[in-house]
């Protein structure tokens, strides 16, 4: 049964038939069985909720960048003055929200993370070595918690194979003068159907702090919109789950299909005083922005790859971005979206690099001892070989420095998964054992011109002609493709 029923005994037990004779005879044998968990308790401060947080205890803080996270009960840990934390979150909010404040207040001994975000300090700590940061891939990291939650102690993945994630020496904690104290150990492979994937063990906490929208009075929980993000399977994976909540409603206030956490997750509950619920960074269009707009299409480098960039996509294509929900859109969490990208659901990855190999090696998350911003989703993003992985970057670093190039030489967010290069200049397609293919170029640009600035050699497209390949190449004017023949 999908349904949650509450029976009035504990008890396991079960019943069989007892014919006449005085025999027990081999029957049909029914098991009921109940938890023996507390039932939710409710909270009217915050403080007194989490006070029983010892040092070195391990949270699990739910939230996406300043998105549904704990504020009240991050303020609380605070007070509590509790340390020597290890803290499994996506992020740690900004500098002076969220996490962020105990990360400030140096009561985080550990980060469990994905990314560094817009969290300078977090940044500041790690590098200097005042703090340990285990970066894991955005959706490892959802799995791993989800895994924890579910009894399962492991799982294989994709995400991760030939990067530091798999081989073992990802810094975790820096000395002071920028040798590794601390790194990370390598994972088992194995190979399953001709692909290889890593073990990832699970995630479970001492205590889970969650933020939702709404309770009822038995600790039933709902989430509104994309804050279920990280919080909901952290739910199910801690000891002890303490959850604030907007608005505390009466049982039977929601539907029971409607409920995204069931009471038997929820061991505290507490309704928030205030939230203030920040923009991690706010960005608006200002006057002069506009006017700057007014000069001739596609001399902006970022605009020209863009608009290329667009031509990419198809109607009816899935991807993952920031967008504008429309009727027929859904909500989900962080794990329910993974796995969609994980299982080769999602049709096309576009992102950002600072490398990319000839034959499609992708880095694009650290300068090892100098910036670090974590890989986020990427890993995960480009995981599977079921989805087409496009790459749009600027031809060349500072001081024309190749991006392109035979071998990274940077820590690799992915293995031989790059489908097209698009940048300013060029555009390739990626064969990860024939190499680069040249299909496109700038107006005004030639072959030499790009061989100049690529880092490695590659082959150019059979329907471009050698001696006046502008004569026959798919160029871009303004944005769009077209084939100077016609």
């Amino acid at each position: 049964m999908a349904a949650l029923a509450r029976l009035s005994s504990r008890l396991r037990f079960c019943a069989s038939a007892l014919p006449s004779a005085g025999v027990w005879s081999k029957g049909c044998i029914c098991y009921f069985s109940t938890s023996t968990r507390h039932h939710t308790k409710f909270y009217t401060d915050p403080v007194e909720a989490v006070k029983d947080i010892p040092d070195g205890a391990t949270i699990l803080v739910g939230g996406f960048g300043l998105c549904g996270i704990p504020e009240n009960l991050i303020g609380a840990l605070l007070k509590t003055g509790v340390k020597g934390l290890t803290a499994v979150s996506n992020n740690a909010g900004v500098d002076n929200f969220g996490l962020g404040l105990l990360l400030r207040s140096k009561q985080i001994k550990r980060m469990v993370s994905s990314y560094v975000g817009e969290n300078a300090e977090f940044e500041r700590q790690y590098l200097s070595g005042e703090l340990e940061v285990e970066l894991t891939p955005q959706g490892t990291l959802a799995e791993r918690i989800r895994a924890g939650g579910a009894g399962v102690p492991a799982f294989y993945t994709s995400t991760g194979y030939g990067t530091l994630v798999q081989e073992g020496g990802s810094p975790i904690k820096y000395n002071k003068d920028g040798s590794i104290a601390i790194a990370s150990k390598p994972r088992e492979v194995r190979e399953f159907k001709g692909q290889h994937f890593i073990l990832e063990e699970a995630i479970t906490g001492d205590f889970a702090l969650v933020k939702a929208w709404k309770a009822d009075r038995a600790g039933n929980v709902i989430f509104r919109k994309s804050a279920r993000n990280f919080n909901l399977p952290m739910c199910k994976a801690a000891e002890t789950t303490v959850v604030e909540v907007e608005e505390i409603v009466d049982i039977g206030s929601f539907a029971p299909e409607d409920i995204h956490i069931p009471k038997i997750y929820v061991h505290r509950l507490i309704k928030g005083e205030k939230y203030e619920k920040r923009i991690e960074r706010l960005s608006i269009r200002k006057e002069e922005d506009i006017k700057a707009t007014s000069g001739k299409p596609g001399d902006n480098v970022r605009e020209r790859i863009i608009k290329r960039a667009a031509l990419e996509f198809e109607d009816g294509m899935y991807g993952k971005e920031t967008v504008t929900v429309l009727p027929g859109a859904s909500y989900f969490s962080s794990d329910e979206s993974f796995a969609m990208i994980r299982g080769g659901h999602v049709n096309l990855t576009m992102l950002g690099a600072m490398q990319v190999s000839k034959y499609g090696d992708l880095a694009n998350w650290m300068i090892p001892g100098k910036m670090v911003k974590g890989m986020g989703g990427a890993m995960d993003l480009v995981s599977s070989a079921r989805t087409k992985v496009v790459v749009t970057m600027e031809h060349s670093a500072k001081g024309n420095a190749h991006k392109i190039m035979e071998k990274c030489t940077l820590p690799l967010t992915g293995k031989q998964c790059v489908n097209r290069i698009i940048t300013e200049k060029a555009v390739f397609d990626v064969d990860s054992k024939k190499g680069l293919t040249l299909i496109e170029l700038w107006e005004g640009l030639t072959v030499d011109d790009i061989k100049k600035s690529t880092g490695c050699d590659f082959t150019v497209s059979v329907s471009m002609n050698k001696s006046s390949h502008l004569s026959c190449t798919p160029s871009l004017i303004n944005g769009y493709l077209w084939d100077m023949n016609h």
